[in-house]
């Protein structure tokens, strides 16, 4: 296998099966990922080619985009990297990084660990936070038709992973569900560093929306 030619054929065959999704969960969002997590792996002892897969193939199929089928992104993952004639090791170490990259609630014990899937997922994990992040939440929420803020409906922060997929609540209710708490979930040094100063800009921004919505300034 060529390292190169593999990327190379990941990064094409990625960008033509996420053309039509939202776009927080897009090609975009997937090239954030890939770059942060080499930026993460230039600090850690890895297999970087494991570490480019992973992120390039974790949201290939993601499940609140598949009826919350959390199978058919690993299928469609091992099925193109067996085409390839990618080696077995590397495939299923892939693939475990797709089964637990996932924030599920953050009650739900992942089941495998590598240096690996702590990078990765910590590069996911910040493209969901700061800037980015604020954006991709209000994006999402749009394409759910969801409200932004709702004074009068609390975050609930004990839901369940089957009550986290099926959440309706306003946008703003997922900065306390979820966003706000990845900062302390960062597997890595780099990755929580990055985390420390993405958090304090929503922070920052929180505090301006409450001031916004209660006519302050």
């Amino acid at each position: 296998m060529n390292n190169i030619d593999i990327i190379s054929k990941t990064i094409t065959f990625v960008k033509e099966k996420l053309k039509n999704a939202e776009g927080g969960h897009d090609w975009f969002h997937i090239e954030r990922v890939y770059k942060n997590a080499l930026l993460i792996a230039n600090d850690e002892v890895c297999d970087e080619t494991v570490v480019k897969l992973g992120a390039l193939l974790h949201d290939i199929a993601d499940s609140k985009f598949n009826d919350g089928d959390e199978a058919v992104g690993p299928e469609i993952a091992r099925t193109f990297l067996e085409a390839e004639g990618v080696e077995e090791e590397i495939t299923n170490h892939v693939i475990k990084i797709i089964e637990n990259i996932s924030y599920k609630g953050g009650n739900v014990k992942k089941d495998f660990s590598s240096i690996e899937l702590d990078i990765v997922q910590d590069a996911d994990r910040l493209d969901a936070i700061g800037a980015i992040g604020i954006a991709r939440a209000f994006n999402y929420g749009g394409f759910k038709n969801r409200g932004m803020y709702d004074p009068k409906i609390a975050p609930n922060l004990k839901m369940t992973k089957e009550e986290y997929k099926k959440s309706t609540a306003p946008t703003f209710n997922h900065f306390y569900e979820k966003l706000l708490l990845l900062k302390d979930k960062m597997n890595t040094a780099s990755g929580k560093a990055i985390a420390a100063e993405r958090h304090r800009y929503m922070e920052t921004f929180m505090a301006q929306f409450y001031a916004e919505w209660d006519g302050e300034k």
